[in-house]
Formats: structure tokens, C-alpha cells, sequence
């Protein structure tokens, strides 16, 4: 998922704020399920995921006008949860890359991942 820097995104010295590099992942995140026309978060089961871990390593700042890419790659499917890796990349320059891991949840309980949701994330990642 490719992400323009604006000015909103940015901090008092011009540098993007470090907490956006989190939403630009969410929106990434996001954007797989969206694209298979499957919304991530099923409200009549009350299933989806959420965060359990995120560790991040910012490895270069990123400015206004910016255009970055957003990539994320399955790392390990567990029972109940999955390990991503996301990296932002400017060009091939790398800004910064997350490991996420996401539980998927049934009334905020930790359940199965369903075999669809899964493979909407293999395959699109």
C-alpha cells in the first residue's frame, strides 16, 4: 500500500511522527481484507483481530512529500494468532519494519483463525 506524506503527518521539526508509521500499517492491514471485498472485523460474529505486540525499529526519518509503500508479509500462523512483518520503505530505502502480532478474537476471546481469513492474508501479502 503506497502512503503520501502531508503535512498532517509531520512534526514540529518536518519529520513524520513516529506513531503514524502505526496507523500507516493499520491502514495496510486494513487494505488487504478491503481489496478482497472482506471486512476484517465481523460484526455479526463479533470476530477480528487485535494487536498483541508490536516491536518496531525506525531506521530512517521520513519528511513531507514523501511517497512510502507499505509491506507486510505473514512471518508464522499460529492457532490463534499470526506474526506479520511490515516494512516501510521509501523506494528501496528502508525506514522502518514492525513485527505484529495479532490475535484473532470472538467476543474478546482469543478463537481459531478462520482457514478464508487467513488465506486472504497469505495471499495478499
Amino acid at each position: 500500500m503506497k502512503v503520501r506524506i502531508y503535512y498532517e503527518d509531520t512534526d514540529a521539526a518536518g519529520i513524520v511522527y513516529h506513531a503514524n508509521f502505526i496507523k500507516y500499517c493499520e491502514r495496510a492491514r486494513s487494505e488487504i481484507f478491503f481489496k478482497q471485498g472482506f471486512n476484517s472485523h465481523n460484526k455479526t460474529k463479533n470476530e477480528h483481530f487485535v494487536v498483541r505486540n508490536i516491536v518496531c525499529d525506525f531506521v530512517q526519518t521520513s519528511v513531507l512529500g514523501d511517497l512510502l509503500e507499505v509491506k507486510t508479509k505473514v512471518l508464522q500462523r499460529k492457532n490463534t494468532s499470526v506474526i506479520l512483518n511490515q516494512d516501510i520503505l521509501r523506494g528501496k530505502e528502508l525506514i522502518c519494519s514492525f513485527q505484529v502480532v495479532l490475535v484473532y478474537v470472538q467476543n474478546f476471546k482469543a478463537i481459531k483463525i478462520p482457514d478464508e481469513v487467513f488465506e486472504i492474508l497469505e495471499n495478499n501479502s
